[in-house]
């Protein structure tokens, strides 16, 4: 796995400062169909129903946060930009389940286990050193038969270090006979992929 030579390291988090205070939702994460029919695609695609601990690694404007806190006793969501999280904690502030955090992640990670562990469209602004780092803390982070649900764009971005693919098939290596992971589901649309998997 190599980095994009282009941009071999990972997004600082004033990257992420510039593209909101630009846009305040640069993705059209609240209006776009394809935003609510991945995250329809993501929730069906969980193997259980409901979850005691979860952790979604980049909430963003919190939009899929607050479809999935329903189905969790406790969500953890981070984001390593203020603008966006002060937004999804606005938009999930009828939820008590919900917990928010700034946090950069791999430098930065919770320290309790969880049942769940999401990580939907910010694999690929890591270094392949970043992307292996937050790799080893989510498998650690992980409970035994927990999940692991990744979701990301695939089609390459000139500014990101990695492609989906990447960092699809950066856990999936992971998924052999003696690793730590097993692979559960896959899926393929015209833009991005699912997998799930879940921790031996």
């Amino acid at each position: 796995m190599e980095a994009n030579p282009n941009q071999p390291h990972t997004l600082p988090p004033s990257y992420f400062d510039d593209v909101y205070r630009a846009n305040d939702d640069p993705w059209n994460f609240e209006t776009s169909p394809y935003e609510q029919a991945k995250y329809a695609a993501t929730l069906a695609a969980l193997p259980k129903t409901e979850y005691d601990t979860a952790f979604e690694i980049g909430c963003s404007l919190g939009v899929l946060t607050e479809q999935l806190a329903p189905r969790c006793g406790h969500l953890l969501a981070v984001d390593i930009a203020a603008a966006p999280l002060e937004r999804a904690r606005q938009r999930c502030a009828h939820l008590p389940q919900v917990t928010f955090q700034l946090l950069r992640v791999p430098e930065e990670f919770p320290e309790e286990e969880f049942n769940l562990i999401l990580v939907s469209e910010v694999g690929y602004y890591w270094s392949p050193d970043d992307l292996r780092q937050a790799s080893e803390r989510i498998i650690e982070a992980l409970r035994p038969g927990g999940h692991l649900v990744l979701v990301h764009w695939t089609p390459p971005v000139h500014d990101y270090p990695l492609t989906g693919d990447d960092v699809h098939e950066f856990f999936l290596r992971q998924a052999g006979p003696e690793g730590p992971l097993q692979h559960i589901s896959s899926q393929r649309h015209a833009q991005y992929r699912l997998d799930v998997l879940t921790r031996r």
